[in-house]
This record gives C-alpha cells, structure tokens and sequence, in this order.
C-alpha cells in the first residue's frame, strides 16, 4: 500500500453550492470515480490535504484512501487551485487495482543544457510535450522521464524513442517517434557571427602588436 492515507468523508450536497459549504468547514471537496463504479462526492480536512499535496507524493501516485473502517488504492489525478490564494480547492481520485497498470501523464523533465553546443552557441530549447501518457504499474509510477540534453547541436531532435522509461513502464503511443524537444535557431547565423567575431578579435590582436 501507499505512503499517504487519506481520511475522506462523503458529501451530501454537492454542485457549486456543496463545495462551497464544504470549503467553508475548512474541508477540501473532491470526487471518487473509476473502477466500475458510480462517482462519490468526498471531502478531506484542509490541513491533511495540504500536510499530503507538499509532500509531493500526492498528485500521480498511488495512495490510500480510507473511510472509516474501509480503504481503497486510489491515484490522485488532478487538482484545481485557487487563482489567487493558491488553495487547494478540489481534487479528483480515481480507484485502481493497485495489481494492475494504469495509463497516466507523467512530466518529462531536461538536464544538461549547459552541455549541449546547439545551446551554448545561441540555440533555445523548444518543448514540444511537458507530458507523455505511459502505462505503468500503479506500485510503480515514475515521478518524472528526464531527458539528457549532453551532446545535442541545433536542429537536433529528441525524439519519444529518447526517453529513459523505467522497468515495466511503456509509452500508450507506440505506433509513431513522436517529437518531445527540439534545439532550434539559425545554425548558419551562429556560425557567420561566431566567424566574424573570430575575425574582429584576430584584428585587434594584430593592431595590438
């Protein structure tokens, strides 16, 4: 089972109206859904929520949700913030078989941007995806795919084949090399201006002498 254990309760009003009620007994209001059955209207004390949301082993990973006497292997798949505040002021929980695989976004992440040339002369890293759906164990989700940028130049590419996935875990799209990153810029002008500075700088030298 998961680290984190979530006491919830089940709202009985729900829709714009409920939430607010429940926001307001300092609950955070969310919703139970998957596995077959019916959606459920829940809520969390605020200050639990928030002590297992900064953990950052909440969002995308395997928890346990517990009500009373019940528990039950769950993933949190979203939550929505205050525009202002910053607030947890909903979430939503999906039931899983914490046996079976399930499909989820995970964030890809780069390193190494100060070892590749294409960036050192004047390119820029272009995301193309932030995320990448994969399918993987529910015990096992990866917290991030991070990508090495060492080596890449200009006009490189990195490509779906490219990303480092753990044991047992697979991308959903496996039929086509999807674009993750690129390293774009203007080759040719980096090149022209790294030449004439080259020359300016050979220049000075000679009227130095």
């Amino acid at each position: 089972m998961a680290d984190i254990v979530l006491n919830v309760e089940v709202r009985e009003k729900t829709g714009t109206g409920g939430a607010r009620s429940v926001r307001g007994e300092a609950k955070v209001p969310g919703i139970l859904y998957g596995g077959g059955k019916d959606p459920v209207a829940i809520a969390v004390n605020d200050k639990d929520f928030k002590k297992a949301l900064y953990t950052g082993k909440l969002l995308g990973h395997l928890v346990t949700l517990q009500y009373g006497t019940e528990k039950q292997p769950v993933i949190a798949k979203d939550v929505q913030f205050h525009p202002v505040s910053d607030a947890p002021v909903h979430f939503d929980l999906m039931r899983v078989d914490e046996n079976a695989s399930i499909k989820i976004n995970i964030p890809v992440h780069f390193k190494n941007q100060e070892l590749a040339p294409g960036i050192k002369r004047g390119g820029s890293l272009s995301i193309v995806r932030h995320d990448v759906e994969v399918l993987a164990p529910a015990t096992a989700i990866p917290e991030e795919l991070v990508v090495d940028l060492t080596g890449l130049d200009i006009g490189d590419t990195v490509r779906a084949s490219a990303l480092p996935l753990p044991k047992g875990v697979t991308l959903t799209v496996a039929d086509r090399d999807f674009v993750i990153a690129t390293i774009s810029g203007h080759k040719e002008e980096t090149e022209a201006t790294e030449g004439a500075e080259g020359g300016e700088a050979a220049d000075e030298a000679g009227g130095e002498e």
